[in-house]
């Protein structure tokens, strides 16, 4: 059997229970094992015997202290994640459907009609589920909605309905 590996940790254990805070949860098994080597320093203690304490498998052990003996903490919490993905839908887009849907007179009776005018408009092939999701998430949309007023109705028909309605309302 090898000699378990011996890792003496910089930081004190004030600022590591700081950082088992403020960290994400996939980060603190990392840091408990920062924690757990630094209160036991005295003793030398195997990846098997810490991943059993931590509860981890003994590989991710032995990935955690190389990565903490070759680059320090900033290399054990760095997770590899890049960043944000890029919308599909551009800045212009974004207006022309927020005009769109804005609207009461559109006529877009559904998604797949939307789906339609979008690809025809822009030139671009977009994913249902795509738009869809885009449209809930940015204008709270939803597949059934009432209008506020019916696309095909007579605008001038309606003031006329108003103006008898207020006149006989007035009368009584």
């Amino acid at each position: 059997m090898s000699k378990p590996k011996t890792v003496e940790i910089k930081e004190s254990i004030k600022t590591l229970k700081k950082l088992l805070k403020s960290k994400p949860a996939h980060l603190t098994p990392r840091i408990r094992m920062l924690i757990y080597l630094k209160e036991n320093k005295q003793k030398a203690i195997s990846k098997r015997e810490l991943a059993d304490i931590i509860g981890v498998n003994h590989n991710s052990i032995q990935k955690w202290r190389t990565a903490y003996l070759t680059g320090g903490i900033s290399l054990l919490l760095d997770d590899g994640r890049k960043g944000f993905k890029p919308s599909l839908i551009s800045k212009e887009a974004h207006k022309e459907l927020e005009k769109l849907l804005s609207n009461p007179e559109n006529g877009i009776q559904g998604y797949k009609e939307l789906q339609e005018w979008y690809n025809h408009t822009f030139n671009k092939v977009i994913n249902y589920t795509t738009l869809v999701e885009y449209c809930k998430r940015n204008w709270k949309t939803k597949i059934k909605v009432a209008r506020k007023s019916h696309i095909k109705k007579d605008k001038e028909k309606e003031k006329s309905f108003k103006k008898t309605l207020l006149s006989s309302s007035a009368l009584q």
